[in-house]
């Protein structure tokens, strides 16, 4: 006997910061708004829009400036990510009431397996419901997507936003995905998408078709789950537990030319390392590893780290440590690709910075430790833990550069057979 496919829902809260922001801010709704790094610096990076933003152009990754130059009454904010921590708990919170089996993605997404749910009330009716319910009780729209396993249900629910219902089975799969552009299926990016262009395979239904041992030539074990998942195949359950699994964060950028100029460079490593520490943010996590990628004009391949005593998690923190790395051993070769990551991340609660006379005064002006230091006096003694003092000349380091929705009607897609023809 055939078992019954499973309903799975990948749930996308809609340009979730900026969502929050109009939520907590009503005379904001309806508006152009964005979050950016630093608000006030033309040269601050854009980290999401509303979609009133969007609809002037505003695009995640612009400067402060070239957003202003296309929206001049956008609202720049900074991120809150307290209060975004506060609201993703509970979304996570709501979707626990209809399933056990819930995998957190990020701090706005995750999937949920309602198979169980299914089996006493209709499908659509709970799909419904939950958007519903994160709508009106949290005031948040969200996209959703339906699908019998996760790669379809992602996909589907990057297909109508904002307030988006899509459901996609594999017997629509030929139709809705296989015309595509080859870019657009999740988990393609440009250079997979360049590499496969030159190849032939322009289209998603051109890869479902390619050949699996070529592909595997070309892209390792990812080229056959790249045909597996064109042809709608996704065999990964839903794992509340493999949030826990995160070993580091990063973020990569392929340069639009082969870049030697030192400001480039530096502006480049500088919106790297602040997407790097708001996705950490997001994430309550820290880590004692920074790593950075450098790929150069020639495709050559290289990689330098260190690591810290003590981990770290803030912008100004990670971008010290990885261009002074890139400084110290790129020789001027031009560059074409550059990233930075975090590894070995914890939660950021379960860290507690050790205090030494080094450290101490650099991480007070940076971080709420005179609690800590407050502690540790009342049980050991006023003065038990003192400033140091250092001897000898110190090195004068080099001045760091300053560097700078409307809600819709939800739309789905279904017919009456849904629970009957799933598969």
């Amino acid at each position: 006997m055939m078992s019954r496919a499973r309903i799975i829902l990948h749930i996308d809260m809609n340009s979730f910061y900026a969502s929050v922001e109009q939520k907590v801010r009503p005379e904001w709704k309806g508006k152009p708004l964005a979050v950016a790094g630093n608000p006030k610096e033309r040269r601050g990076i854009i980290i999401t829009c509303s979609y009133e933003a969007r609809a002037f152009g505003v695009k995640t990754t612009m400067t402060v400036g070239e957003a202003k130059k296309l929206c001049p009454e956008l609202i720049v904010v900074p991120p809150n990510f307290e209060i975004y921590r506060e609201h993703s708990r509970a979304f996570f919170t709501l979707l626990t009431q209809y399933s056990e089996l819930l995998e957190p993605v990020s701090i706005d997404e995750g999937y949920l397996d309602i198979t169980e749910a299914a089996k006493n009330r209709h499908a659509l009716e709970i799909v419904k419901e939950i958007q519903m319910r994160i709508l009106h009780e949290i005031g948040l729209p969200c996209s959703i997507g339906v699908a019998p396993n996760k790669f379809l249900a992602k996909t589907a629910s990057d297909m109508k936003k904002p307030l988006g219902i899509t459901v996609l089975r594999k017997r629509d799969i030929q139709d809705v995905l296989w015309p595509r552009d080859v870019i657009e299926m999740h988990g393609v990016g440009k250079k997979t998408a360049e590499k496969l262009y030159e190849y032939g395979i322009r289209t998603i239904g051109d890869l479902a078709k390619a050949n699996t041992l070529e592909m595997k030539m070309l892209f390792g074990v990812n080229g056959e789950r790249l045909v597996k998942k064109a042809n709608g195949i996704d065999e990964r359950k839903v794992d509340p537990e493999s949030i826990y699994d995160t070993k580091s964060v990063g973020n990569s950028t392929t340069l639009p030319r082969d870049e030697v100029e030192y400001y480039e460079l530096k502006k480049t490593f500088d919106m790297l390392c602040e997407k790097v520490a708001n996705r950490l943010a997001a994430k309550e996590l820290v880590g004692s590893t920074v790593i950075i990628y450098i790929r150069d004009h020639q495709w050559r391949n290289s990689t330098r780290s260190k690591s810290l005593p003590d981990p770290i998690g803030k912008k100004e923190q990670i971008f010290e440590i990885a261009w002074a790395l890139f400084l110290e051993h790129w020789d001027e070769t031009p560059v074409r690709l550059l990233g930075v990551t975090v590894a070995n991340v914890v939660d950021e609660k379960t860290v507690t910075e050790q205090l030494n006379l080094f450290n101490f005064e650099q991480y007070a002006k940076e971080e709420p430790i005179l609690e800590v230091v407050h502690k540790i006096e009342r049980q050991f003694g006023e003065g038990s833990i003192q400033r140091g003092v250092r001897k000898g000349k110190i090195k004068a380091s080099k001045k760091r550069e300053q560097t700078s929705t409307k809600t819709h009607h939800a739309n789905t897609s279904f017919s009456k057979d849904f629970l009957d023809d799933f598969k």
